[in-house]
């Protein structure tokens, strides 16, 4: 890659897509074209199987400048991509679309617009009017979206909207991994970049092939967004949740023998007939809770070692520095 002053990188995640590589391509050049942007199209082949690659490498032949591509070794999924896909992005604001024609290159000049002219950090799609199976697609997002709006109180009716529009020091500061694609706004949001914007956008019926995604990506969806909420509220502080609640765990535990124990003397004293404390179930719930506060107090403790031992400890975003 040269180092030319590059306006807009496209980068484009795609697994098994070779039917409509050459027409997204041209769809992009055209749009382009038509707008004076310099440009650069990063294509990520997600460990592909049929002639995706092929047509990369033409393309890239044909204009060494413009097209780049990265290839992966087997399927790693597309936040993998996207990943990769930013690491070699050098454009001013970098555009992320699905290689399946469902997504509209005709939306990017009004997505640079809002990141260059309006100032927003990153703008993700709405895909208002869809062309999915009601049932299967349409249903399960609205609530899938539901659920993240409330959760990471950024505002978006599409969070995993595949056609987004970042600034590019989002993406060189934020890591996207495991499948944390679906959360790039909340992930963003977390490193500091408050100005999220949403734009309508048009979606397409697909033209060729088949989704690569099933509905268990709801349920990951879902264990994905706990996950990001708990590292963001705790990551650093992992004592703060497990400490506290261990903490908890163990002195109601002992309040809660004691109490047993008092109550045996009791019936002692005063000749009451009462059953042994072993054979009291509430002993043996109160020895559980204690064990398991005093595991949760050390689960939070070793965290926090394995934390102070991290070379990310003191990892920080600076926005400037005079």
């Amino acid at each position: 890659m040269n180092d030319r002053n590059t306006d807009i990188s496209v980068v484009v995640p795609l697994y098994n897509e070779e039917e409509s590589l050459l027409k997204l391509y041209d769809w992009i050049k055209r749009v382009m074209t038509e707008n004076g942007f310099s440009y650069e199209v990063l294509f990520v082949s997600d460990g592909s199987t049929d002639g995706s690659w092929q047509i990369i490498s033409d393309l890239h032949n044909a204009e060494p400048d413009v097209v780049h591509g990265i290839c992966f070794r087997r399927n790693y999924g597309k936040s993998a991509a996207l990943h990769c896909g930013f690491q070699a992005a050098r454009g001013d604001v970098v555009i992320t679309m699905d290689a399946d024609l469902q997504d509209s290159p005709d939306e990017i000049p009004a997505l640079y617009k809002m990141i260059k002219e309006e100032g927003y950090d990153l703008v993700s799609g709405w895909k208002k009017k869809r062309y999915d199976n009601r049932f299967t697609k349409n249903i399960p997002s609205k609530l899938f979206n539901a659920t993240a709006r409330c959760v990471t109180g950024i505002r978006l009716h599409d969070m995993n909207c595949g056609l987004k529009a970042y600034r590019k020091d989002v993406v060189k500061n934020i890591e996207v991994f495991s499948e944390m694609h679906r959360y790039i706004p909340y992930l963003a949001k977390n490193a500091g970049f408050t100005r999220i914007g949403e734009k309508v956008v048009q979606h397409r019926k697909r033209e060729f092939g088949v989704s690569k995604f099933g509905l268990s990506r709801f349920v990951n969806g879902y264990l994905d967004l706990l996950t990001l909420w708990f590292l963001q509220r705790f990551g650093k502080q992992p004592m703060h949740f497990f400490g506290l609640i261990g903490s908890l765990m163990f002195v109601l535990g002992f309040i809660a023998i004691v109490v047993v124990g008092a109550m045996k003397l009791y019936s002692l004293n005063h000749g009451i007939k009462a059953m042994l404390v072993a054979d009291n179930p509430y002993f043996h719930l109160s020895i559980l809770m204690m064990v398991l506060g005093c595991m949760l107090f050390l689960a939070g403790f070793l965290g926090e070692l394995i934390i102070r031992n991290s070379p990310a400890r003191n990892d920080y975003l600076i926005r400037e520095q005079i």
